[in-house]
């Protein structure tokens, strides 16, 4: 049997790096599983893999009663994750791998029908002061809850906000400069990419996607990056504010969802096309110990469907989702979320409403923790589900 390719990664390094133990600096739990840096200084890498494992319960509202419970357990996430520079600091990179089925599903005619392994594949280049550029597959500079990663949320999973509206990745290049103006400091992000999602390999089907994000931090950078990371794990002594906007143009897009979704086939087998705007405005606010996080997004196209009953529709509506969390001296937080969604009347869709209460123990920091919350979802204001998660995150 052929050993697929991430399993036979993992092979290599485990026995190429023991023979070269020599050279591995010393790391503490969190810093990464292997950190290694060539004798003659030429590279370094970074080895980081990480679990996300989950136990989750629902029970389903049939218009009169909610139904018996309904039971899963899964690996939520699966990854190995590498990064360091190349020839030079100022060139960066960094290559994460998806292993479990929600990583990798996804297989279309328009990747070969293979498995999507890959996250993030992309170089960065730190070619004069504030600017970088970037090249290859990653995020796009999109709201501030997807950028965050997956392991850095503080409850089970993102809201359904993002699970609708976000912009994930895609491959592309991207310009970004960072400043400051007195003691503010101010990024700006641009990015083109393909616009059709991660691992595509057959082509433009459509045009291209265009995104720009504005960020402000009037009291200035938070400490270690703590805008790209849920919960006030630092206590920051003084207040941190990050105000955003991001705008996005997907021009001729080919999928319901921007670059995300399902692709919009028309009866005679072509793609049906329309311009897709996506608008971001979000925040992010902490302070010894609280937190606060405030999205909004919007999604209009120029032409939501093609014609009156067709299948293929844009989702166009707008979203909303806040959360606040408090974290306790001992590393115990609680955490309150409301998120919302309204479509555009050519969906057919009903408004959603998620309430969600969760609590996390940090062991580690992000790195070690234990999670768990409890959502009640709503459809045009009335009942839809009953949800209860539980999680566990390790990271090297």
């Amino acid at each position: 049997m052929r050993l697929q390719t991430p399993w036979l990664i993992s092979l290599v390094l485990l026995c190429y790096f023991p023979i070269q133990a020599q050279s591995l600096n010393e790391q503490s739990f969190g810093k990464g599983l292997i950190n290694f840096t060539a004798a003659d200084s030429s590279f370094t890498v970074k080895f980081a893999p990480r679990i996300q494992t989950r136990f989750q319960s629902a029970w389903n509202h049939d218009g009169n009663n909610y139904g018996d419970a309904e039971y899963n357990f899964l690996v939520r996430r699966a990854r190995f994750k590498f990064d360091g520079w190349a020839f030079s600091p100022k060139l960066k990179y960094k290559l994460e791998l998806g292993l479990s089925n929600r990583d990798i599903s996804g297989a279309s005619v328009y990747n070969r029908n293979t498995p999507r392994y890959i996250l993030d594949a992309v170089v960065m280049w730190h070619f004069a002061p504030g600017f970088e550029l970037w090249a290859g597959q990653t995020k796009l500079p999109g709201n501030i809850e997807r950028v965050v990663s997956s392991g850095n949320l503080q409850l089970i999973d993102r809201s359904i906000l993002n699970s609708k509206f976000n912009i994930d990745r895609d491959m592309g290049v991207q310009l970004r400069y960072k400043h400051k103006i007195g003691q503010m400091l101010v990024r700006e992000k641009l990015a083109v990419s393909q616009g059709e999602g991660r691992n595509i390999t057959e082509g433009n089907l459509g045009g291209l996607q265009y995104t720009s994000r504005l960020e402000l931090l009037p009291f200035g950078a938070f400490a270690k990056k703590g805008d790209y990371s849920q919960s006030d794990l630092v206590r920051e002594s003084s207040l941190k504010l990050m105000i955003a906007a991001t705008y996005d143009l997907n021009q001729n897009a080919v999928k319901n969802r921007s670059n995300m979704g399902s692709y919009m086939v028309l009866d005679d087998g072509s793609l049906f096309e329309t311009d897709i705007t996506t608008v971001f405005v979000d925040a992010m606010l902490k302070y010894r110990g609280f937190s606060l996080m405030a999205e909004y997004a919007d999604r209009s196209a120029a032409e939501p469907t093609p014609f009156v009953g067709s299948s293929n529709i844009v989702q166009v509506g707008n979203a909303t989702n806040v959360q606040a969390s408090y974290l306790f001296k001992n590393n115990f937080e609680l955490t309150g979320r409301h998120s919302s969604i309204s479509y555009g009347a050519v969906t057919g869709k009903g408004n959603e409403v998620v309430y969600t209460a969760g609590a996390s123990k940090y062991v580690v920091g992000h790195k070690l923790k234990i999670q768990s919350d409890l959502s009640l979802g709503q459809v045009d204001g009335n009942e839809d589900f009953i949800e209860f998660r539980l999680g566990f995150d390790l990271h090297f």
